[in-house]
């Protein structure tokens, strides 16, 4: 079983759990900073039609379309998708990345913004997700990034790209079959997005509000 099928495997095992841990606030990272960050950046730019790239079961594009923004959801797993269309609608998908970078699918493109929320974990299919979204957007369209920051690794491991070991430490439910993800640096990132055909418009980076340490990066992307 290949390193991307393994996180597949990972997250449809844990996908009821998950779904209990979004529905009742329980990763401090996001309450603290992050999910917050990722809405004001998405809502001050000029988008009218998202699409929630691993939307998992959905509160992020719920929050756009609170917030009048007609989004759309598309992630790989099953459980997460038919708990995000129980909550809200017929607005999510279910297509994994390399049906997305293959065309494979039916989304109502084109879209104004890709939004791409803690779910880049993999290499090559997050490689190929991001090459193949331009082909999802407008002309000009955005592309918002949110993702560990890289100095959260620098600080107590090599600052190499490459895999990584992961755990579900932290996590206040019975989370089971840990996968390794993939670490890029600053400039791994940079590079990938301007291979893309896109150029960094803005960077941002959410901070603890205790130890004032990074607790992720947002990227704000245009096509050029």
């Amino acid at each position: 079983m290949s390193l991307s099928q393994k996180i597949i495997e990972s997250w449809q095992t844990n996908a009821e759990q998950w779904i209990a841990t979004i529905d009742n606030a329980e990763i401090e990272s996001r309450k603290l900073a992050t999910n917050e960050a990722i809405i004001k950046t998405v809502t001050s730019l000029p988008v009218k039609k998202v699409l929630d790239v691993g939307c998992g079961e959905g509160w992020l594009t719920r929050t756009f379309r609170s917030k009048g923004i007609d989004a759309f959801g598309v992630d790989a797993i099953e459980t997460l998708i038919d708990n995000a269309i129980q909550k809200d609608g017929s607005f999510y998908f279910n297509y994994d990345y390399k049906q997305i970078a293959n065309s494979e699918t039916d989304l109502p493109k084109p879209f104004d913004a890709a939004v791409i929320n803690f779910a880049l974990i993999d290499k090559e299919d997050s490689e190929q997700l991001i090459t193949s979204l331009p082909g999802y957007l407008k002309e000009n369209g955005y592309m918002i990034i949110q993702t560990l920051h890289p100095l959260t690794v620098a600080m107590s491991d090599n600052y190499i790209s490459g895999w990584k070991d992961g755990s579900w430490n932290g996590m206040k439910r019975e989370f089971v079959l840990p996968y390794q993800w993939y670490f890029r640096t600053m400039e791994d990132w940079i590079t990938l997005f301007i291979e893309a055909g896109f150029m960094l418009e803005k960077l941002y980076e959410p901070l603890h509000p205790q130890t004032k340490k990074p607790l992720s990066v947002i990227f704000v992307l245009r096509l050029k």
